[in-house]
């Protein structure tokens, strides 16, 4: 059986050398008060034994940490997990975050954090105290959390709020909810629909409301009402069953509904099967999040595609920009979604042969 090949570490470096540890580590770290022959004689180790620094290598000059914290809801996430019913969110993040802090020579890593509790700074200082990070993503409904904000900002450790652009400390983000569902309503008004129904998410997230705004403002604009067409769930499949039925079982049911996440259209869907609605032909369906299992179902689900991998993405680069130069955005940082056209939208039956 071959053996192992031993791993090559800074230890090594430093006595092919002929240097301390501390050196090697100024050299990987790019370090001040380094002679250009020093750096020369270390890189041509490194080159010779094929040494790939580790974070543990570049803590070592003790100015980073080279590490990014993600922190996202435990209940929630913990509940999506169980349930296996879809949801990516986290793997979304962890698709743009890892890749993008990997280019730069840091690592991301999620947490869970529970924003209900009273202990909550308790909690996050251990964390922090720990792993140290460079810079933090906070997500909904961390991000607009004051206790949690005004840590960090006691700790001078710059952080990203995914979903708030309210003032106050960190770097205000959002993925354009208002827009996005602007988007959607626009596009349904552009087959034909009129009565637009909407299902909301629950108010302790700053984006439902956005969301709600959008799709109130796209009506306004051409000339429709909103006036019993508004609904609201918690983002969960059951309060979707309840929403999608209040809404069609109104005396002048709506041709259309945008649900604002993929459990509530879920249900729309299913609730509209069980009262003989046939979609897209008596309904058309928007979701927003655009999770995979919108692809499986019958009709597959047109859906707001939510830029969650490219909005961590950047929030990396600007949380390593701060953490460097100190640089930080002036106005909250907005990446925008797309709307993918699937099998559950069509012109209402009254316009389908214009």
């Amino acid at each position: 059986m071959a053996r192992r090949r031993q791993a090559v570490t800074i230890k090594h470096v430093a006595a092919d050398a002929g240097v301390s540890l501390q050196t090697v580590s100024r050299v990987i770290n790019d370090g001040p008060n380094v002679r250009p022959e020093m750096k020369e004689r270390v890189q041509a180790s490194i080159d010779k034994l094929g040494y790939v620094p580790s974070i543990a290598a570049q803590r070592m000059s003790g100015s980073h940490s080279y590490l990014i914290l993600a922190l996202n809801d435990r209940e929630r996430t913990i509940a999506e997990w169980e349930a296996r019913q879809g949801s990516d969110w986290v793997n979304q993040m962890l698709l743009g975050g890892m890749l993008t802090a990997g280019k730069y020579g840091y690592r991301m890593m999620v947490e869970l954090v529970d924003t209900h509790v009273d202990h909550v700074e308790r909690e996050l200082a251990g964390t922090i105290a720990s792993l140290q990070p460079d810079g933090v993503i906070l997500t909904p409904p961390h991000s607009e959390n004051r206790n949690i904000t005004r840590f960090l900002a006691e700790k001078a450790i710059p952080f990203a709020r995914i979903g708030s652009v309210a003032g106050g400390p960190g770097i205000a983000m959002t993925m354009g909810d208002e827009h996005n569902a602007a988007m959607a309503t626009d596009y349904l008004i552009g087959l034909g629909h009129e009565r637009i129904g909407f299902i909301a998410g629950p108010s302790e997230y700053s984006l439902s409301g956005w969301r709600v705004d959008g799709w109130t403002r796209a009506m306004t604009r051409a000339g429709f009402k909103v006036d019993g067409l508004l609904e609201k769930g918690d983002f969960g499949y059951d309060s979707g069953l309840a929403a999608a039925r209040k809404l069609l079982e109104l005396p002048e049911r709506p041709t259309a509904i945008i649900a604002s996440s993929d459990q509530m259209a879920l249900a729309t869907l299913d609730t509209a099967r069980a009262m003989g609605i046939n979609v897209p032909a008596d309904l058309s369906l928007i979701s927003f999040d655009n999770t995979p299992i919108v692809n499986f179902t019958q009709p597959a689900l047109t859906a707001v595609d939510q830029p969650i991998a490219q909005t961590t993405s950047r929030a990396v680069e600007l949380l390593i920009d701060a953490a460097r130069e100190g640089n930080w955005p002036d106005e909250p940082v907005r990446v925008r979604g797309t709307l993918i056209e699937r099998g559950s939208t069509a012109p209402p039956r009254q316009h389908a042969n214009d």
